[in-house]
């Protein structure tokens, strides 16, 4: 590992890259780092995580920041485990995202891809790529991403493009894959069809406009229509009414004109319509709505599609061809008022369809397209899920993903894109048959005629991503890597992609692997700002995770990330957040700074057989608990809450009491110094090594600075595996089974703890110097042999004056004008007489009384009903020793308020 100077404050920025760079190099972001580990040996089963492919047109944000953080950290565990770790990086040709902003590019050049032709407008978007396209991967690694960038995939790469034509024939060949009319979602904008799930909904301000529909054979009398579409009455082919609507049922078999354009159009009944909403009457535009498409189905209506690919009015809407879609909208509303036809306009709230891609409305468009026969695959897919071949963290998206899947919808998988899989189907200029192949044909497979030409077409981006977990390691070849690492482990993603992505993956997996592509789907929540509300430019609340980081380091950036995580729950993010964590990087660096220079301070080797001091000990518990508990949420998936565990163990516990106690232990030379500085490298050790998951910088480059300087004191201070190359492949801690003395030492030393908190807060309350030392009795019963051992450390940490320090079993004398504390039956006693206000103190002791009678009268009643009978005994007998406690502490409250009396 390269040497860093061990600075006062930790310097983020002059370690992190070149400590990047020095793991890439030795290869340890590889799967086989162990040499007891042989490659591709079936007896070790892999850790496996695919990386959910960034756009290859993305800037690093938030939400790649966090599935980083997140899957690392998964990764930096199994590997510190031992198992053969991988993580597959690669990023996504995003067709729509990608030939958005090469045509933008284009636009400022004056210039259209129809001009530039598909040969030269998919150079253009290649030359665009490689410029552009490797920005959101390096922005990844500097988030510490321990890919193996060996194994760096493409969606458009040359083995994923051969799996894309293979699943697309198989599906084909199986029926699954079908081309047909249907309804689609249209971005005029992009000009293609889109997603169901890439149409954003959003409630906006709109008009509903009422007018008349004037009968054919009465132009006196007309039936009252509302609509939010006007532009869209020149695609009307009928009038639809409810059955049971007695207003309209003398109109049902007649004609009426259509505004402005006169042509004749039927009125029919059809339960669709309801009766409450505008008029009851609802005007039909089979080739615009999906609803109304289904009506004309029904009564054979005649279907006219009046707008271009382009949202402009085509030929079919007469005097206002070449009219952009709103244009016309407010022209013919013009033109129906000046004709009569308009009976009023009121303001009405729509829901609007957006493409997410390109922010324009979409257009619901009847069109020839390419589709996924999907019911069978989501049938397979939810019974994986519903008989636990599958899980899905957290629990509650289970049901969201079944009701998705029992109600799916044919999946409309090609695009009017250049950019992309072009679709593998090849038509006959003679005969008109289609080919399907894996290969590029060079003739009609039915024909034999050498007049072919291949769909215009791409397919949807979602069916290349589909196969990522498979096609990434070699599918459909049987290679070394898809035998070895396939099913993967764990896929992890944003809760918000759940069916674009994960949905089709597993569809995918079982289709084409006979295997569920994972184990565990583990869905992180999306990041908010400090208050809750969605990131947007708009708003001016964006957080950039590159400025951040360079500010305050990649370690606070992930440590706020992970710890304030939970499965499925939205994070709010505060910068606030990210500077305590920083802090806590810089505590660690400066905690090890301590325990590397404590080193100096011990012998080379002891004297005598361990001794422990109870804080020694305490730690020891304290530390093995940890273990427990750490490695219980890291099963459970709950990263948070076992990185806030970490961090108050580091921060409350080892260096907030363990190395102030240190201090006084090194002092003492010896057995005990070497003890002490034992304890706080393994300690220390630990805890970098349980830390590293999470900030893996400031770990690595401080553990590397403790195994230097243990190696150059002795070879006491090692592991007992020895120290490993680097703090990435050294082994995770392995919890032990809990010990008997462990309770009892963390009993006693909280009692210390206890103590010390409350002389503090009385200095604090009484605003005595620092400095100050204070004179001090303690009354402590049973517990006086256990103090008398720990004097010298409860006046080091509690301020006591060392040489009028006394512990008592008992105190025959009654106590004076004193500042007196009862903690857990413990009576101390302080004489502070110069700086007390007797009457503060009364009232003081009055309320603490108060509280310990409220608590003997609650454990009384407790004691006294069903609770005895039915609880465990030692339950019941740890119950009937708090009541002890608290009778003792009232009893002694009541003396001190006597004696304060007196």
């Amino acid at each position: 590992m390269p040497g860093y100077n061990l600075p006062k404050t930790y310097d983020f920025s002059a370690i992190e890259e070149p400590l990047y760079a020095w793991w890439e190099e030795k290869g340890f972001f590889k799967p086989w780092n162990d040499p007891n580990l042989p490659n591709f040996d079936p007896s070790h089963k892999p850790f496996v995580i695919s990386i959910p492919p960034p756009n290859v047109t993305g800037e690093l944000h938030l939400g790649h920041a966090m599935f980083v953080a997140m899957e690392d950290l998964m990764i930096r565990y199994h590997r510190m485990k031992g198992e053969p770790t991988l993580w597959i990086p690669g990023t996504d040709h995003a067709g729509i995202a990608t030939q958005l902003l090469v045509e933008r590019e284009l636009a400022k050049e004056g210039l259209r891809r129809e001009q530039l032709g598909r040969d030269e407008f998919l150079r253009r978007v290649w030359a665009w790529k490689e410029k552009y396209g490797n920005i959101i991967t390096r922005q990844i690694r500097r988030l510490g991403a321990s890919c193996d960038w060996s194994r760096e995939r493409f969606t458009l790469d040359a083995g994923l493009s051969r799996a894309v034509r293979e699943a697309f024939v198989r599906l084909y060949e199986k029926g699954l894959i079908y081309r047909g009319l249907r309804m689609i979602n249209w971005s005029p904008g992009l000009r293609t069809a889109v997603s169901d799930l890439e149409v954003e909904y959003s409630e906006e301000p709109g008009t509903l406009y009422y007018f008349k529909y004037v009968l054919a054979d009465d132009p006196n009398t007309y039936i009252p229509v509302a609509t939010t579409r006007p532009e869209t009455i020149l695609g009307d082919t009928a009038v639809a009414v409810h059955p049971q609507d007695e207003r309209y049922s003398a109109f049902v078999g007649r004609k009426v004109r259509v505004p402005i354009l006169n042509r004749l159009i039927p009125v029919i009944s059809d339960p669709y319509v309801d009766p409450q909403f505008g008029t009851g009457a609802l005007k039909v535009t089979p080739a615009h709505d999906p609803n109304d498409y289904q009506i004309a189905l029904r009564h054979n209506l005649e279907i006219i599609n009046i707008m271009t690919e382009e949202a402009r009015i085509n030929e079919a809407g007469g005097p206002y061809a070449g009219l952009d879609r709103f244009e016309c909208r407010k022209k013919l509303w013009e033109d129906m008022r000046a004709a009569g036809l308009v009976i009023k306009e009121e303001p009405y709230t729509l829901t609007v369809p957006r493409s997410q891609r390109g922010g324009e409305i979409i257009e619901p468009r009847l069109s020839e397209q390419w589709f996924v026969r999907i019911k069978p695959l989501a049938e397979a897919a939810l019974r994986a899920v519903q008989e636990g071949r599958i899980r899905i963290i957290p629990e509650r998206f289970t049901k969201i993903y079944y009701n998705w899947m029992e109600n799916i919808q044919d999946w409309c998988i090609s695009r009017q894109l250049w950019w992309g899989h072009r679709i593998p189907v090849w038509y006959c200029d003679d005969c008109g048959a289609m080919t399907v192949a894996r290969e590029d044909p060079t003739h009609c497979a039915t024909c034999g005629s050498m007049r072919i030409h291949q769909d215009e077409d791409v397919l949807d981006t979602w069916f290349s991503s589909g196969l990522w977990p498979f096609s990434t390691l070699g599918w459909p070849e049987e290679t070394p890597d898809y035998k070895y690492f396939y099913p993967t482990s764990v896929l992890e993603t944003g809760y918000d992609i759940l069916f674009f992505w994960v949905a089709r993956m597993i569809m995918f997996g079982l289709e084409f692997t006979g295997r569920e592509p994972f184990h565990t789907v583990y869905l992180h929540g999306l990041i908010r700002d400090e208050h809750g509300q969605k990131m947007s430019k708009t708003k001016g609340n964006v957080i950039d995770p590159l400025e951040v980081m360079n500010q305050m380091g990649t370690d606070a950036l992930r440590f706020t990330l992970l710890v304030g995580s939970t499965p499925g729950n939205d994070i709010n993010l505060s910068l606030k957040k990210v500077e305590a964590n920083r802090n806590f990087a810089n505590k660690v660096w400066n905690a090890g700074r301590f325990v590397i220079g404590a080193l100096d301070m011990c012998p080379l080797a002891p004297q005598g057989a361990p001794q422990w001091t109870l804080a020694d000990s305490w730690i020891w518990a304290r530390l093995q608990n940890l273990l427990r508990e750490v490695e219980r949420l890291f099963e459970s998936y709950q990263f948070g809450e076992a990185g806030r565990q970490i961090y108050d163990f580091f921060w409350s516990e080892f260096a907030d009491w363990y190395i102030e106690i240190a201090k006084i232990q090194l002092a003492e030379g010896g057995d005990r110094a070497f003890y002490t500085a034992y304890t706080l490298v393994r300690v220390l050790d630990t805890c970098l090594r349980l830390l590293h998951p999470f900030t893996p910088f400031v770990t690595e480059a401080l553990w590397g600075h403790l195994k230097k300087a243990a190696q150059s004191k002795s070879e006491a201070f090692a592991p007992k595996e020895g120290w490993a190359e680097a703090l990435i492949i050294a082994r995770w801690p392995e919890p032990k089974a809990a010990e008997e003395w462990e309770e009892q030492k963390v009993a006693e030393f909280s009692l210390i703890q206890e103590i010390v908190r409350a002389i503090r807060n009385v200095r604090t309350e009484k605003k005595v110097p620092p400095a100050r030392k204070i004179p001090t009795v303690m009354v402590a019963g049973e517990h006086a042999d256990m103090l008398k051992e720990q004097t010298q450390i409860l006046a080091a940490l509690a301020g006591i004056a060392s040489d009028h320090f006394h512990i008592l079993e008992k105190r025959d004398t009654k106590p004076g004008n004193e500042i007196t504390l009862v903690v857990s039956g413990i009576e101390v006693y302080i004489p502070l007489a110069d700086l007390v206000d007797p009457a503060e103190e009364r009232t003081r002791l009055e309320t603490e009384l108060s509280e310990a009678e409220q608590q003997i009268a609650r454990l009384e009643a407790l004691l006294a009903g069903p609770f005895a009978q039915r609880a465990p005994s030692h339950i019941v007998e740890k119950e009937r020793q708090k009541l002890e406690t608290f009778r003792e502490t009232a009893q002694r409250l009541r003396e001190q308020l006597q004696a304060l009396g007196e």
